[in-house]
């Protein structure tokens, strides 16, 4: 373990991750509003509104605009349409021949949390102990908004993540996260965002000791809401999860929360849309490596879920695992979310949701998967994942067709401010480039 640790360290060192090129990268000295580039936290308000025209724009309903206009004012979506005129003072950028699509999202990751995944120091992202009921952790108590990784992340095209803990049968609480902002608070826009649940086989034991135990804790929960003043007295029986734990499997249980359960065996699929129904849970499916062969079962349940294209079989319960499972699920119906499921490679979205198309889904439905769907599951849709009036003006600019590996980012517009594309990668090339070879 000394060992693992000391390499981590080395390779954090070779990084540059433990100097203070970690926090440079996401805060760039501060300019004007209307300059390229321009860095800071979320908080720092628009001095001028700032117009887009001659885009073709994809508003993440299936709608496409030719020749279209966006306009943002005070970090929100002003209008988006044809023939708009640019309010006075506006700061007006002509994205003739260019793509406009709502900012990226990649709802199960962990960014933010996870610099060097194999330097413990490095990681938030989940409670550790023996302890497999962790509802009460929440993972934007070790969120980072000066990591490496957001920076990265950003300049392909993403403006917001989930950060999901990882980890136990009951993970955890996730957040949503802005992919700027120079404190915590600026960034993260929800938390707790959704609990996190495991029913693989795992280190629970097998899998109906894993759907037992998970049962019992919501038990103890729909116990604790009922009589609070007891349990606080010590006159209820004793509970699994502890008080923080029971605070929040009590919130998935009123609604204020969804649940998301991370399961891929068909069979384990259905035993989570149970479950949901005995307690009346918001949930949502997320890998679902075998999601196709109970598409019907998930369309009638009106569940999203969350898929990762490119999944393999990989384990006994994703034997099943295709790549045109995404594709089934929406021609059944199914809401279909698309994530990469990683950290440092979630700047790889729009590559996995090209591959969804490549395997039969279609292209509108891929660019929703990235930017609508995803909100809407998280209950984040009434603020993100189109471009509409009212909504938070988080959109990205790119240079040609999104899903294509060539095109590249232009512009990346977070809450209504352009943002750096500089990254610890990009500081690489810069650094290393002038070097007599």
């Amino acid at each position: 373990m000394k060992r693992r640790r000391a390499l981590g360290f080395v390779a954090a060192m070779a990084l540059g991750l433990v100097s203070g090129d970690a926090a440079a990268q996401n805060k760039p000295p501060r300019r004007p509003a209307a300059a390229a580039g321009a860095g800071g936290g979320i908080a720092a308000a628009e001095t001028a509104p700032l117009v887009y025209t001659g885009a073709t724009i994809h508003t993440g309903t299936g709608e496409v605009i030719t020749d279209g206009t966006v306009i943002v004012a005070r970090g929100k979506i002003q209008q988006v349409g044809k023939g708009l005129a640019a309010p006075g003072g506006a700061t007006v950028i002509s994205a003739r021949g260019l793509v406009i699509t709502p900012g990226l999202v990649d709802a199960l990751t962990s960014v933010g949390l996870v610099e060097v995944a194999l330097e413990d120091a490095t990681r938030d992202d989940q409670q550790g102990g023996s302890d497999l009921l962790r509802a009460g952790f929440r993972a934007a108590d070790g969120y980072n908004p000066a990591s490496t990784v957001i920076g990265v992340t950003r300049a392909e095209g993403l403006t917001s993540v989930g950060v999901v803990p990882r980890g136990g049968l009951i993970a955890g609480q996730s957040a949503w996260a802005d992919l700027d902002g120079d404190t915590a608070a600026e960034a993260l826009a929800a938390a707790p965002l959704a609990l996190h649940v495991h029913l693989g086989a795992g280190d629970g034991g097998g899998h109906g000791t894993a759907i037992l135990r998970v049962r019992e804790a919501f038990d103890d929960a729909r116990v604790f809401q009922k009589n609070r003043a007891g349990w606080e007295r010590n006159q209820t029986r004793r509970f699994a999860p502890g008080r923080l734990d029971l605070e929040a499997l009590a919130g998935a249980l009123d609604g204020k929360v969804p649940v998301v359960f991370h399961v891929d065996r068909a069979a384990d699929i259905l035993s989570a849309l149970a479950l949901a129904r005995e307690y009346k849970l918001r949930p949502v499916i997320a890998g679902g490596a075998e999601a196709w062969k109970v598409a019907r079962e998930i369309a009638a349940t009106r569940v999203p879920v969350i898929v990762f294209p490119l999944e393999q079989p990989s384990t006994f319960d994703s034997l099943g695992a295709r790549e045109d499972n995404a594709a089934r699920l929406f021609a059944a119906g199914v809401a279909v979310g698309i994530s990469t499921g990683d950290t440092h490679n979630a700047r790889k979205l729009r590559q996995v949701a090209g591959n969804a198309v490549r395997s039969g889904l279609p292209y509108d439905a891929a660019i929703a998967a990235m930017t609508r769907v995803p909100a809407e599951a998280l209950g984040m849709g009434a603020r993100y994942g189109t471009l509409a009036a009212g909504k938070v003006a988080n959109l990205v600019v790119w240079s040609a067709d999104p899903l294509e590996i060539g095109t590249r980012v232009v512009d990346v517009v977070i809450h209504g401010r352009k943002v750096s594309l500089r990254n610890r990668q990009t500081m690489l090339l810069e650094k290393y480039r002038a070097i007599a070879r």
